[in-house]
This record gives C-alpha cells, structure tokens and sequence, in this order.
C-alpha cells in the first residue's frame, strides 16, 4: 500500500493541476518523491513507470534484507499484481489527495483574505434597518444627484478621486480573486460571485437596488472598454505619425550635417540606357522654339490613321500594355502622345514631369495611368478648340520591349460634330503634315481593314509626304473582319501594295482585338496568333510571308528601321545644331558684350529679390513720413463729406447753438459708420503710393535693368489688389475716433492756430474749385476772349444772366439759406423774361448752387481770418463769444480725428500690413515661377529671346553629344 504523505497543488481558473507528490511504500520507509505535471503528453504515465520502477527497487532490497529468496517466476508474477492495484488505486489518490491539500490550501489563503478585509460590525449598530434603510437610499441619492447638479467639482479633486478609486478598485480585484479561487473549493460554502460582490458593494456605497446597479455596472464597464479601443486606436495612429516624423527628421539631419560640414557627396551616376537619352534630346526640342530656319529633323515613329482605324490599339499592342483610354466611336486622342519604348526588367510606366511609376501589370494601375492620360489631353485643350499641339510625353519599359519612339496623333477625320471646334479638321490635317514632313520621322501608316479601301483619308496625306515611300510602313488591322467581309483577292493587293498608289517599306497585318474592352493584352495577342494559325486566308501559298504579320513581327521591323534611321541621321543633326549654337553666340557678343546670357529663370530670381528688397525698406520710412502722406491722404477721403454733409448743412441752422448740435450729431453718426471704413482705405492708398514710390525710386538707380520693369509692375499690382487690411482694424479706430470726437474744447493758442490755418488752406482749397466750375459754367472773362479769340456760348450767356440777378439777391441778405424760395425763383424768372432770357427754375437752381457757394466759402474765410486772434475770447466766453468761431471748433476736431488716426494707420502698416504685404508679394512670385506663359508674356524682349534660345541650344547639343557618344560606343 502507498501512503499519501504530502500533496502541492495550485489551483486556476478552470481546473487543479498536481505538481508533487511524496508518497511512503507499505514495506519500506523510505520516501519516493514522484513529480507530477499536467495530465497532458503523456505526463500521467510518466508518473506511473517512475512509481514503478522506484516501488520495485524498494521490493527487491527489502527482501534481501530479511534474506528471503523469491524465484523468479514468483517475482514476476508478483510486480504483476502490484500494477493492476496500483492502477485501480491510482484514481482514489489524485481524488484524495486533491480534496485534502487543495482544501487546506485554499482555505488558508481565504481566511488570509478575510483578515486583510475591514471590520464592518459597527455599520450594523450605525446604519438604519429594514423600511428605514430603503427610504435613507431614496434620500441619499436624491441629495447627490442634487449635488452633482449644483456644484462643479474641481478638476485637481476629481483626477485624486479618481486615482484613489483605481488604486482600491485593484487592490479589492486581486482580493476577490483570491477570495473566488478559495470558494469554487468549498463544495459545502456558497460565495458570493465577483459580480455580486460588486454589485453589493455598490449598493452599499450608494445605496442603490442592486438590479440598478449591476446595469449601470455594466454600462460603465462598456463604456470604459470602448474608450479603451478608442485610446488604443489613437495611440497606434500617433505612434504612425511620430515614427513618420522621426524618420524625416532623421533626414533634415543628415542633410544638415552634409551642408554644415562642406561636403560635397557626389550621387552614383546612373547610366541610362540610349533610348532613354534619345527621349530626353527630343523632349528639349519640343519646346524649343527658335527664330532661326533649323528644324527639328531628328527621327521617330509617327503613328498616323483615321479616326477608329486601330492606331492606338497597335501602339499598345507594341507597349505590351493597355495605356490609352478608350471610348465608343468618340475622339479619344486629341493631342499628341509621345511614348519612349525601353527595355528592363518590370513592366512600369511613367511621365516625364512625375516621379510615380504605373505598375502595368496591376490593373487599377492601368486605370490610374488611362484617366491620367485621358485628364492631361483635356486640359491640353483650351480656348474651344478640339485638339491641342501640346505633347504628352511617357516612358514604358518592360522586358522584351523593341528600343523606339513613337507618336501617336490624333486621329482623321473626314466629317465634323456639333461638338467639335470649327477649325478641328483642319487642324488635324496640319498637325499630321507637320510631323510627317520631317525628312527623318517613320510613317507608321494605319488602316483599317474592314471598311472599304476608297473611304480611307490617311494614305494620301501620308503619299503627299512620302511619295515614294523611303520611310512608311503600311499596317492593315482587324484583319480577322476583314476576312469575312472583304474579298481575299482585294486583301492579297492591299498587303502587296498594288491597291493604293502610295508606296512603303513594308506591308503588315495585324489583330488588334476582338472588340472587348476588357481585353488584356496577353489575350489580345494570343487570339491574333490562334487567328493567322488557323486563318485560310494568311495560309494560301503566295497571299502573304509569315513575317508580315502579327504585331511581334511589326514591332521587331520598325524599331529596326527606326535605329538604322537614327544612326544615318544623328551625325548630321548635331552638326546643324553646332553650327546654330555658333551662329547664336556670335550675336550675342554683337550685341551684349558685357552682360552674360541668362534665362527667364535666372532673371525671374533676380528681380525677385530686388522686389522683396524694396519690399524691407518699407520699414526704413520716417514716422514723419507717414504721418504726412496718411494726413493727405486722410483728408483727401475726408474733406468731400465734411463739407456737403457735416459744415454746409450746419451752417444753414441759423444760430451757433444749433451748428454745434447738428455738428455733433452728424460727426457721432459719421465716426460710427463710415469714417473708420474711409480712413483704412486711406491708409491702404498710403501704403500702395509709399510703396510705389519706392519701385519708380528704384527705377533711376545708375544700375538698373529695364527688363524686370513689366515683371515688377505686374508684381505689385497683383499683390496690392489681392492686399486687405486687416478687419479688426476698422473697430480699433471706431473707438480712438469716437473718444476723439468727444473733446470739443480747443486746449491752448498752438492747437488754435493750426486749426484758423487747417480752416483757411481747405476753405480756399474749395473756393478754388467752385471757381473753376462757375469759369466752365460762364464762359472766359472778356479779356481772356480778347486775349485767346474766344466767345460765349448760348448757354453761358444765360449762365450770365442769371448769375447777374442771383448777385442782387446775395447783395441784399448777405446772411442767408442755401436754397431759394419760390418767391425769390419766380422774381428771377421774370426778370429775365423782360430781358427775353427763357429758363425754367431748374435751371435756375443749377446756376444758384456754385453762385451760393462762393459766396458761403468767402465768408467763411473772412470769419477764419476774424477767428485768429479770439482764442482768448473764446476760452473766456464758450460758446457765448461775440465772434462766431464754431467754424474753427469744427476743423480742429476734424483735424485731431485725422492726428490720431494717422497715428494709428502708421502703427498698423508698420507692425502689420507691410508684413502682410510681403506675404502677398511672396505668393504672388511663387505663382508667376511655375507659370511659364505668364514669365515668357512679362519677361521679353530681345536679349531674353536671344539667351534662351542660346541656353536650349547648348543643352540640347550637350545631349546629342552624350548621345552620339553612347552610340558609337554600343557599335
């Protein structure tokens, strides 16, 4: 028998695990120490050969200790009979043992937990019972929502709170788990779950029923968990951000330590393939335009046809690639497509003005590529027109791709649409010719091989260009139609040239499809080799050679025709761009000795920063300056409405106590509407003639170069009509405008003085002008008519008459209204009826007004002059003083307004707008620099032209140069 002598469990959430046991055999004392792990691999059985084993070792000593002999059949049969009992036995010891040693160890831990919790027996003798309780609960959660409602807890309080609860929330989780572990062991002892504790403990903090707090349990703990997801979804996405920064700091870094330590890293030379250099010089002679006869000559492959003739199905047959976009018999084409065809090993594409690669193995990369395509044609197209002269250039390299450049066109059309410019056909047909009469471009001649021979455009166009056919490859498509439509004898004449008059190198036939525009090309090209395996047509002895047919075959002829043109051709090309470069610098020495050829770009920077130069020396005016050009321009804004609208009609109130009223309504109601908006259109004119100054300043300068002076003006303009002041300004000076107005008491002789002076200069200012209106309104003086052999019109003779009786009313009442009575109208008008002068009494308004006004004007000016030396008299009087001088109080307060708002505007341009400014200059020279057309309409003249063109021509002899290089040395 085995004695269980000590059991170690430790128990987890789902079942009880023995680690060791030590156990004692029946006929010896000593101790076999069996280790035990989780009944799984086979650890139980472990278990039971190493209890054997050790049991038949103790056996057998024990024995021959007591110098028995068993034989050994006995034996054997003996250790027999031991393992079957102790097999029967063995489940009765993991039970026993289980039960005694898990209960003794978990019940220690739990009376370790019920010690460790507070002694709540005096809650019993303190807390209410029973009805009292539940109605206490009511009451305590009314108070607190009350509480919660009424008073903001602060923010500090709340995160203690808050931690403090956390902290006992994990302190009382880890209890009630070890509290839980020891009550699944007492089969007998009912614990309460962890929820119920909760739920109990919640009730007991809140007093709450325990249904309403399990649920709003349970709903916190929701809630807490989503705002966990959220916290762990924002974390990973800041993490995303921070590692992106981090890298891009490590970047500027590394760039900065470059520059800061002067050493000049020189990239790996990438060597590029002869294709690829060839592009690159036939994009520089795209946009190189010259007044000079040289032409670009140099070789590539034009793609011509009628319009859904297939052209740029065989285009992409070559590219391996479906990278135009389609449509259902509408014009797709509509500028011309540069494609650079180039070996490599993927099958990507890529414009020349980007840095992205289309994967062309990946359709949504096709689709990007085909809408990106299909967007730079239309925006090609602009003023109405259907097509565009500008080139759209792409590389696609791929394996087993031919080494060319081709250029698919638009296609011909014979008739127009509503839809279509007026000039579209025609425009076609120039384009077409245009590139088909360079002496050394490949005619890739397509037609259509399903419609009828007659109706084709494009082959007397291409025998126009090409008479004799040195250079055209003919290509019939959708051959597979054709054999079911078209005679076989017509098709065998087509592919042997004896249908068209025109003649070519070489006749081809192609299956550009099958009418599917999901289609791949693989597909494509597979069903065109199926179709001339099986076709009868293309197997009848004599109707075409093999190589005649299938695009691989197309492809392999014209990238060979096209490298034997390039190699003929390119020696005599760089020879005549050689000879222009010379032709150009001689001109240039000729003409600009001194100065060194440079670019629109060049010159664009340097007048960009002779414009923002101009633009710091804002900063460099006087106070004085300003205040003086503001003060101007302040009352040029000003001085109209003070007068029809404030002096002039308080004027005719009658009595000085009546003037200042009126003034100080109107002036209150000006300076709270309109006068803030005027005076910041003042300080904007201000800021725009100071600045201006300053750019015609720059212009005498004994270095100045006239060639930025239209870029500049433009500059400016753009950026001051764009330039707004700011809109707060506007309430800033209501107030400084308001409180000024305020003050209607002149503080000592100094500030009287100027205001006389201010009254007097703006007086006679407006008398200046009245006289000149009434000069216009009646004629010169005689002895100006002597003098200049001038006379009087009908009109200003009236004038003149009505003038001389408008005096006699002035004359008698010098102190009188603006306006006239009826009475005094009809007088006049019978006046002059005796004198056979006609007018109505509109007319005689219109004379009274400029008459009145002179007259009002003179006597302001002689109640200025009396008002010099009555300051005295005012101080002492007010507004009782015997000389009326409300006239000087009301300029002097206009004349503070204008102080203390020139005083603000300076302040304001100074710390803002010419800051301001100078933003607005600077994204208006960011946007000039990217657009080309608008630097090359700014930037003209002569020796621009002339430096540019010399700059393209040496770049574009540098290329050919590197190019002829690369190609001797491949030969």
């Amino acid at each position: 028998m085995l004695r269980i002598y000590q059991n170690t469990y430790r128990r987890t959430a789902k079942k009880a695990v023995v680690y060791s046991t030590k156990v004692v055999c029946c006929n010896h004392s000593t101790l076999c120490k069996i280790t035990m792990q989780p009944r799984r691999n086979g650890a139980g059985d472990q278990w039971e050969q190493h209890h054997n084993r050790n049991h038949e070792h103790f056996l057998l000593a024990g024995n021959q200790a007591r110098g028995w002999t068993i034989p050994p059949h006995s034996r054997g049969y003996g250790m027999f009979v031991v393992r079957i009992l102790k097999g029967a036995l063995k489940l009765r010891y993991l039970v026993l043992g289980g039960a005694i040693g898990g209960g003794v160890s978990l019940s220690k831990k739990y009376e370790d937990w019920k010690e460790g919790l507070p002694d709540m027996k005096w809650l019993e003798d303190a807390l209410p019972q029973g009805e009292r309780w539940s109605q206490f609960s009511r009451n305590l959660i009314e108070v607190g929502s009350i509480v919660k409602n009424a008073i903001e807890i602060d923010p500090r309080l709340k995160q203690l709170g808050e931690d403090k609860m956390s902290e006992w929330r994990s302190w009382f989780d880890n209890r009630l788990d070890d509290a839980i572990e020891a009550a699944d062991y007492q089969g007998n002892q009912i614990v309460e779950t962890k929820e119920d504790i909760k739920s109990k403990a919640t009730v007991a903090a809140l007093g709450i029923p325990a249904d309403e707090s399990r649920k709003k349990y349970e709903k916190l703990q929701s809630q807490v968990e989503t705002l966990q997801t959220e916290i762990m979804n924002v974390q990973i996405k800041y993490q995303k951000e921070l590692e992106k920064m981090e890298k891009e700091n490590r970047e500027l870094r590394q760039q900065y330590l470059i520059l800061k330590t002067n050493k000049k890293t020189t990239a790996k030379r990438i060597k590029k393939s002869l294709i690829d250099m060839y592009s690159e010089v036939l994009d520089e002679l795209s946009g190189y335009d010259t007044g000079y006869t040289m032409a670009d000559h140099l070789p590539r492959v034009v793609v011509v046809g009628d319009q859904s003739s297939g052209k740029t199905s065989v285009l992409e047959s070559i590219a391996k690639a479906r990278i135009f976009p389609r449509g259902s018999g509408e014009m797709m084409t509509r500028a011309p497509v540069k494609v650079t065809l180039a070996e490599g090993p993927y099958h990507v594409a890529q414009f020349r003005d980007t840095d992205r690669e289309y994967d062309l193995t990946k359709e949504s990369d096709l689709a990007d590529l085909r809408r990106e395509v299909e967007f730079r044609m239309r925006a090609s197209v602009r003023g109405g027109k259907t097509v565009s002269n500008e080139v759209i250039a792409m590389t696609v390299k791929g394996p087993g791709l031919q080494r060319m450049v081709l250029v698919d066109l638009p296609g011909i059309i014979s008739t127009m649409t509503v839809d279509m410019a007026s000039d579209t056909k025609d425009s076609i047909h120039q384009m077409t010719k245009h590139y088909m009469s360079n002496p050394n471009a490949i005619i890739l001649c397509i037609q259509d091989g399903s419609v009828d021979a007659e109706r084709s455009n494009v082959t007397d166009l291409v025998m126009q260009c090409d008479p004799l056919g040195r250079r055209t490859i003919f290509v019939l498509t959708k051959v597979d139609l054709a054999e079911e439509l078209a005679d076989p004898d017509r098709i065998r004449k087509i592919l042997s040239g004896k249908l068209f008059p025109m003649k070519a190198l070489g006749y081809y036939a192609v299956v550009t499809g099958r009418g599917r525009k999901d289609d791949s090309i693989d597909a494509i090209r597979q069903y065109e080799e199926d179709f001339f395996k099986n076709s009868k047509l293309f197997h009848r002895r004599g109707v075409i050679m093999p190589h005649q047919v299938t695009s691989r075959n197309l492809s392999l002829a014209v990238s060979d025709r096209f490298w034997k043109m390039v190699r003929e051709t390119i020696e005599q090309q760089a020879d005549a761009f050689k000879a222009t470069r010379f032709n150009l610098e001689t001109e240039w020495k000729n003409n600009f000795p001194r100065l060194r050829e440079s670019g629109r770009d060049e010159l664009f920077d340097k007048a960009k920063g002779e414009i923002l130069d101009e633009v710091v020396t804002l900063s460099q005016i006087s106070a004085k300056k300003w205040d003086d050009t503001l003060t101007i321009k302040l009352w040029e804004k000003l001085s109209n409405y003070v007068f029809e609208n404030v002096y002039l009609p308080a004027a005719q109130s009658g009595s000085q106590n009546s003037f200042n009223t009126m003034v100080d309504i109107k002036l209150r109601q000006w300076a709270e509407q309109a006068l803030p908006a005027k005076s910041v259109e003042a300080g904007w004119e201000a800021l725009q003639q100071e600045f201006i100054s300053l750019m015609e300043r720059a212009k005498k300068a004994h270095d100045h170069d006239g060639v930025f002076d239209q870029l500049k003006a433009a500059v400016v303009d753009e950026a001051i009509r764009r330039h707004s002041w700011e809109d707060k300004a506007i309430d800033m000076l209501r107030v400084i405008q308001l409180n000024t107005l305020e003050d209607r008491f002149v503080h000592d002789k100094t500030e009287w003085d100027q205001a006389v002076k201010f009254l007097e200069n703006s007086v006679n200012t407006k008398l200046v002008q009245t006289e000149e209106t009434l000069s216009q309104m009646f004629g010169p003086g005689p002895w100006t008519r002597f003098a200049q052999w001038k006379s009087l019109t009908q009109d200003q003779q009236k004038r003149r008459s009505v003038k001389g009786e408008l005096d006699k009313i002035l004359k008698n009442d010098l102190v009188r209204m603006a306006n006239l009575s009826y009475d005094e109208l009809t007088t006049v008008r019978k006046n002059l009826q005796r004198d056979n002068v006609e007018v109505d009494t509109d007319y005689i308004r219109q004379t009274w007004f400029p008459v009145y006004r002179k007259h009002f004007l003179q006597q302001a000016l002689q109640r200025a002059k009396d008002c010099r030396k009555a300051y005295y008299l005012y101080t002492q009087q007010g507004s009782e003083c015997e000389v009326s001088c409300s006239d000087v109080v009301l300029f002097w307060r206009i004349q503070q307004v204008i102080k203390v708002t020139g005083n603000a505007l300076r302040q304001q341009v100074i710390n803002r707008e010419a800051r301001r400014l100078d933003k607005e200059i600077k994204a208006v020279l960011d946007e000039f620099s990217d657009d080309e057309e608008r630097k090359a309409h700014l930037l003209t003249g002569k020796r621009v032209q002339l430096a540019e063109e010399l700059i393209k021509v040496r770049q574009i002899q540098e290329k050919l140069e590197e190019f002829i290089n690369s190609l001797n040395q491949e030969k």
